[in-house]
């Protein structure tokens, strides 16, 4: 099979051919049809965070495919399913974060295309139990998107709490921010749109955003003050000072809800604005599979748009360096 692999970091990845892996117990086998680009991809290939992967590894948490062949014990799926495999690749299913509705809190958690080879392969292996359907009528490749992009902001909503007529501030309309939009959009919310171009607020007005702020021009906070302040602020944009932005344009008992994760990436946070005004920062990490049976019932339903575009997967090095350089519109899904 052919796999583009992270042989080093920070290096280019590696397009090669590679034996078909075999399932293990509780495995499936997944021709992959569709697999999108996060950044968390690329911070996995460059290895930004403090816990790493191993190189070499193949990334990729965004993907859709077909089952294939089934290991012992997997009697759920059957071959020809469609199959989506996020970021949970596995969870212990006995702590307690498990047993309360929180399995991607979980302290012994495998993740795709970081613990284990994902996505940017033509085949790969996922655990039957985390691999969750695509619903029929639903395409791969926007199915893609929605297996990370889709659930993370989706869940980071609830985690928020929003509620209709409320204000919801979203920082960063990419593969995240557009389809939050979207989700706080269903919710009943009014919606703030925040980016550094024109083009991507005109994507976020196109999807229902009521208020556009271009950070290259303005600033956010005393744009969201202006309208009363943020009820919740969604920080999706891979920079430190939007998070600080956001921070500020909070009205009071309003929330700051951190999806991105730059590198190092820190804020200070005031702690008399904070006290008096009975603001929260809290912290989301994608979704539970409950979350993305939502999220798919959603796309099924015609309530949400994927903006993406189809690459061949030797366009990886390439379309990694289009993201960091923000000249993607959204989402961008390697084909097979």
């Amino acid at each position: 099979m052919k796999a583009a692999v992270v042989r080093a970091f920070r290096e280019p990845l590696v397009i090669e051919e590679r034996p078909d892996p075999v399932p293990g117990p509780g495995q499936v086998l997944i021709a992959v049809e569709a697999s999108g680009l996060c950044h968390t991809d690329i911070h996995a290939a460059h290895g930004d965070w403090p816990v790493k992967p191993t190189p070499p590894f193949v990334p990729g948490h965004e993907a859709v495919g077909t089952v294939e062949t089934l290991g012992d014990g997997v009697s759920h799926l059957c071959v020809g399913d469609r199959v989506a495999v996020p970021w949970l690749g596995w969870a212990c299913g006995r702590c307690e974060h498990c047993l309360s509705g929180w399995e991607t809190l979980c302290e012994q958690q495998v993740n795709t295309g970081y613990g284990t080879d994902g996505g940017y392969a033509e085949k790969m292996l996922a655990w039957a139990d985390f691999a969750r359907p695509v619903p029929d009528g639903v395409d791969p490749r926007d199915a893609a998107p929605l297996t990370c992009a889709g659930v993370t902001t989706y869940k980071a909503l609830k985690v928020g709490g929003v509620r209709p007529a409320q204000l919801v501030a979203i920082s960063g309309v990419g593969g995240l921010g557009h389809l939050a939009v979207q989700y706080a959009k269903i919710a009943g919310a009014t919606v703030a749109a925040i980016d550094v171009t024109d083009e991507k607020l005109a994507l976020a007005r196109s999807l229902g955003a009521d208020i556009l702020v271009n950070a290259a021009t303005e600033d956010p906070a005393e744009v969201l003050r202006a309208h009363g302040g943020a009820h919740i602020g969604l920080a999706l944009a891979v920079n430190e000072a939007a998070f600080g932005a956001l921070n500020a344009g909070l009205r009071r008992g309003g929330r700051l809800v951190m999806v991105a994760m730059p590198a190092g990436g820190t804020i200070k946070v005031p702690i008399f604005e904070t006290v008096l005004g009975g603001t929260a920062v809290l912290g989301s990490i994608v979704g539970t599979r409950q979350d993305l049976d939502e999220v798919f019932r959603l796309h099924a339903a015609g309530r949400t748009r994927v903006i993406r575009e189809t690459r061949p997967l030797e366009s990886v090095n390439d379309s990694i360096a289009q993201v960091l350089a923000g000249d993607v519109r959204a989402r961008i899904v390697f084909t097979f």
